[in-house]
């Protein structure tokens, strides 16, 4: 979130590299207190490089199971530690591979940063 610098009353916002190792190391969190996570990315602004002062991290996440109302699905997902305000999507596998025929689908295969995959190296 934005913080005031020392004594002066302008806030700052954090630079895209402070969000990216934060989200990164979200991820890798996430992953270890959630066996079902397949893969975590973020698109829209920041993986554009467009983001700033006010934008929040459109984050999506890619789980081989999951509750089985999409809308429910964010509760247990703590983001309190990305510097910024999270805007959180969680997809099983199955209706991340539906996507294919909507518009979203191509935003994320054209922008989408992956930040955790499951059984690889983190980034």
């Amino acid at each position: 979130m934005p913080v005031r610098s020392l004594n002066s009353p302008v806030l700052t916002w954090p630079k895209a590299s402070e969000v990216d190792a934060a989200v990164r190391d979200w991820a890798n969190r996430m992953a270890v207190s959630k066996p079902e996570v397949l893969r975590i990315g973020y698109f829209g602004s920041y993986a554009r490089g467009d983001a700033g002062v006010g934008s929040d991290l459109d984050v999506i996440a890619v789980v081989a199971s999951a509750a089985p109302r999409f809308e429910h699905r964010r509760r247990g997902w703590e983001t309190t530690a990305v510097p910024v305000p999270v805007d959180l999507l969680v997809y099983t596998e199955d209706e991340f591979a539906r996507l294919r025929s909507r518009r979203l689908s191509d935003v994320l295969a054209h922008e989408t940063v992956w930040v955790y995959t499951s059984g690889e190296a983190s980034p």
